[in-house]
């Protein structure tokens, strides 16, 4: 008996009943090994790939990936959409107020408790969505370091 493979990315693609294309899969592969990138470094990403794509063409894939939970989009407030590939686990994420570099982290504690609102008002709530924000360690030290 052999164990499983986890499925490649054009299988993952057809399992969301998506369509195959090198532009898709380039994409996906692009934004999954990337750290919450935005749309013109994902074109670039797949550009770098497969050569030629419009920003049309990567708008509408990412609309198409994030709709079929493929890829989680995040839109920290007053900056442009960013995506991940690290989706269905409800992390959160840290946002240096400085830098704007973006980092992953896990919910605070045992098993997604920021699903658990303190009135939820009859919702049934399946997704939190935190933002800490705060400065980066070299934004940190850079700050109290300035005369």
């Amino acid at each position: 008996m052999t164990a499983s493979q986890p499925p490649n990315t054009a299988e993952e693609l057809r399992g969301a009943g998506l369509r195959v294309t090198a532009a898709r899969v380039a994409l996906l592969e692009t934004v999954r090994y990337g750290d919450h990138l935005g749309v013109e470094a994902i074109a670039s990403g797949v550009r770098d790939r497969v050569g030629h794509i419009s920003l049309q063409a990567v708008y509408e894939a990412l609309n198409a990936l994030t709709s079929a939970g493929l890829v989680r989009r995040l839109e920290p407030p007053g900056s442009p959409a960013l995506y991940e590939g690290r989706v269905g686990d409800n992390h959160h994420h840290l946002v240096c107020r400085s830098c704007g570099v973006v980092v992953d982290v896990d919910c605070a504690v045992g098993h997604a408790p920021c699903l658990t609102a303190s009135d939820g008002r009859g919702f049934a709530i399946d997704e939190a969505e935190v933002i800490y924000w705060g400065l980066c360690p070299p934004c940190s030290k850079a700050s109290s370091s300035a005369p």
